[in-house]
């Protein structure tokens, strides 16, 4: 079974560093790091107006920055063969494809803010599975907010972190083309070690949920499926939640219950609307749970959750189908698709001297069924983005 090894922090940033050297013969000014995520319940909430319980991974993505003496800016990474050149003015939507648009997205994010920034020569790194459903482009945009902080001088304050989030959310929006909720952008800047963060879009508030697994873990498989935000099938699942909306009169599904459904006409709407509605209280439930310390009850709620994902939202596949049962046959108290849907991973939660048993199961499963070969990470609630 292949785990992935979050890295050394000291030795990413370094590399990060010399990575800029290379291709753009160029040193550093500062450095930003910002983790992935795993969402442990919540999904598709965020755009709902409703609460999500995010978890911010010791998988990191690294952002290397130049100033330059012009109005230039260079883009390129280590995990792409392809990056952006190109100006200052010429940072923004309609003007960049690809990875390289959640790196200037922010650029052009942050100048319309008011922000006055100098050429750039960017580079980013990261232990962040690709297409996983982890949140890599937002780790990205953040990496690339908090180098940009650092060369402005900003403190990362509470509220210059908000701020630098809602950057990032309109970078992915507006110039990277993903209709995104906001959820990444937010655990991302705000994490707290050791924690889960109750995100809730209804109020805007933010809380850390200390997350005392005690004798189990957050086993997070990825099924190596790819996992796009932009190609259409996020954007449509939005866009049946706002329709639902609308035909009930409420601002947002938040604002609904399940005995409303029975006004929503068309049945594929209604079932998108009815995930929504009872994912909103399974976050409830589950804050519940972990508060209590009642692994149980939280095990089922994902379980659920992964059911609702997969029969009413229809964002699951088979790949990530077969991952949930093998971990639930194994020993996991519960499991779920995480993220987006259509790919990318799941997150059980498992008793810790059951994860190298649960990961081999989950192997087995994909051999027997034909599939590529998974890749698993662990975990453990770690820190928000900073300086490296």
């Amino acid at each position: 079974m292949t785990f992935v090894d979050p890295g050394d922090p000291d030795r990413l940033a370094a590399g990060a560093r010399t990575l800029l050297a290379d291709r753009f013969d160029a040193e550093a000014d500062a450095v930003g790091r910002a983790p992935g995520r795993v969402n442990l319940i919540g999904e598709h909430t965020d755009y709902n107006g409703g609460p999500c319980l995010p978890v911010a991974l010791p998988h990191s993505t690294y952002a290397a920055v130049a100033c330059r003496p012009d109005d230039g800016v260079r883009v390129a990474s280590r995990q792409a063969d392809t990056g952006w050149s190109g100006t200052l003015d010429e940072a923004g939507p309609g003007q960049v494809d690809g990875w390289a648009a959640y790196v200037v997205g922010v650029v052009w994010a942050m100048r319309q803010d008011g922000h006055r920034l100098p050429g750039l020569d960017i580079v980013v790194d990261s232990t962040v599975p690709l297409g996983a459903g982890l949140s890599s482009s937002a780790a990205i945009e953040c990496a690339t907010a908090v180098a940009l902080a650092e060369l402005l001088g900003l403190d990362l304050s509470p509220d210059v972190r908000r701020e630098l989030a809602l950057a990032c959310i309109r970078a992915e929006g507006e110039v990277a083309g993903a209709p995104t909720g906001g959820m990444d952008q937010m655990i991302a800047m705000l994490a707290e070690p050791g924690a889960a963060l109750l995100v809730d879009f209804g109020d805007d508030s933010v809380v850390p949920v200390r997350l005392d697994l005690t004798d189990h873990v957050l086993l997070v498989s990825d099924t190596r499926v790819s996992h796009e935000l932009t190609d259409g099938g996020y954007g449509s699942r939005r866009a049946d939640c706002e329709a639902a909306a609308r035909e009930l009169g409420v601002p947002t599904l938040r604002q609904a219950g399940l005995d409303d459904l029975r006004r929503v006409t068309d049945p594929v709407r209604r079932g998108r609307a009815h995930h929504v509605i009872t994912e909103i209280e399974r976050v409830e439930r589950a804050v519940l749970a972990i508060e209590g310390g009642d692994a149980p009850a939280l095990g089922r709620l994902l379980l659920a959750s992964h059911e609702s994902l997969r029969d009413d939202f229809e964002v699951s596949c088979a790949e990530l189908d077969t991952a949930v049962e093998a971990a639930m046959g194994a020993g996991a108290l519960g499991a779920r698709m995480t993220g987006g849907g259509f790919g990318g991973s799941t997150v059980a939660l498992v008793p810790g001297a059951l994860v190298e048993q649960v990961a081999g199961a989950i192997d087995e499963a994909f051999a027997a069924a034909g599939f590529g070969p998974p890749q698993h990470l662990l975990a453990p609630p770690s820190r928000a983005a900073g300086h490296a």
